[in-house]
């Protein structure tokens, strides 16, 4: 439901002129249309309720502020906030709820310059991923639609969002230019049992992202970065997920570049790996000037750390098309189960060059000279 009690005010003025006319007026000066402006870019606008979402949609370029007040988005429907003028402000209010339909989504949408999108205390957005968990992930079994889709999005803000129960990747963030995320929670933990390619965060044609205060709970990587550059990650939480993660690198819709990347100050708990960079077989492309920096992990179910050159090929025969140099890490410490590895190196022939490692102990699991597949083509100085 949309509040426009201006719209009825001006509705009976209307009907009163008409009924009682008046004489001409004098000619008057011509309004001042700066002013004008500034009246129409000051409309804020509540949705609420079952057609919430719809009216929104029509009416978002109309308003400054978007409040969105316990909205019931009908499965299959996207709330559609895309292309908004520069500057609006979106607030979310109470629980956001978004029915059940199998299709690919997303749930949400939204871009534009300058937009700054809000949850207040207590409001959630509920993807009700319960009910398309069944084990089988994001290309098989249930269609599932993805979540939050931020594309075109740019020198914005992402603030204080709540998200539980995605039935598939959270944030879908999609050629970007400045975007700052602040506090933002991913709660998916109720799908540990059946709930499967949950990311995240996953960043493609990237340039200029800051994400501080993470808490995310899911079943896929915490961050994906498959192609970008001048991105931070920092104090934040991760939980039973892939881990942090550059890439994968080289898949065909994307860009192969990934640089100026930092990931710090983070914990990372119960992760298949906290440290991940993964090139696809065969491709081509750069992974440059990556640093992850102060990261505690615990309870890491098959590595430590990880850097493959296989990816989506066999594992063991890693590929020279993908070059990743000036990997940085400092400080990364922590424990493994003892079924994982602590660390995991497989390189093509000179691809992995510049590499530098202080303060690296992962301990708990097996080395992977005593593991199947040992490390291969491991840079100077690196202990694998």
């Amino acid at each position: 439901m949309l509040q426009r009690l201006p719209t009825l005010i001006s509705a009976f003025a209307v009907a009163h002129v008409l009924a009682n006319p008046a004489p001409a007026p004098a000619p008057a000066a011509a309004p001042d249309l700066g002013n004008a402006a500034i009246q129409r870019s000051n409309i804020s606008c509540t949705f609420s309720g079952t057609d919430g979402w719809a009216l929104a949609h029509v009416s978002k370029t109309a308003c400054s502020t978007i409040v969105l007040s316990s909205l019931t988005v009908p499965g299959g429907k996207t709330l559609n906030l895309d292309g908004l003028n520069k500057g609006t402000t979106v607030i979310f209010q109470g629980n956001t709820t978004f029915g059940y339909s199998e299709w690919a989504g997303p749930l949400f949408s939204v871009s534009g310059n300058q937009i700054t999108v809000k949850g207040d205390p207590g409001s959630l957005l509920d993807g009700q991923g319960a009910l398309y968990w069944d084990g089988k992930g994001g290309s098989r079994g249930k269609t599932k639609p993805k979540f939050f889709r931020a594309n075109n999005l740019n020198d914005s803000i992402l603030d204080s969002i709540t998200i539980i129960n995605a039935p598939k990747n959270c944030y879908s963030l999609n050629f970007i230019h400045n975007l700052t995320i602040i506090n933002p929670t991913i709660d998916d933990r109720i799908g540990d049992a059946l709930g499967k390619n949950t990311d995240g965060f996953n960043i493609n044609n990237a340039n200029g992202i800051y994400i501080t205060g993470a808490k995310v709970w899911n079943q896929d990587d915490c961050v994906a970065i498959n192609s970008g550059s001048n991105i931070i990650f920092e104090q934040g939480f991760c939980s039973g997920g892939h881990g942090l993660s550059i890439g994968s690198v080289g898949l065909v819709a994307n860009p192969p570049f990934v640089s100026n990347v930092t990931f710090q100050d983070t914990i990372m708990e119960k992760s298949q790996q906290s440290v991940r960079i993964k090139t696809v077989t065969n491709a081509t492309g750069t992974v440059d000037n990556i640093t992850y920096r102060n990261i505690q992990m615990s309870g890491g179910s098959a590595y430590g750390i990880i850097v493959m050159q296989s990816y989506n090929g066999k594992n063991g025969h890693p590929t020279n098309g993908v070059n990743i140099t000036n990997f940085v890490m400092q400080n990364v410490t922590g424990t493994v189960l003892p079924v994982a590895v602590n660390v995991y190196v497989e390189c093509g022939v000179g691809t992995c060059r510049d590499w530098k490692w202080d303060g690296v102990s992962v301990t708990g699991g097996q080395s992977a000279a005593n593991s199947t597949l040992p490390c291969q083509n491991v840079p100077e100085g690196i202990s694998c």
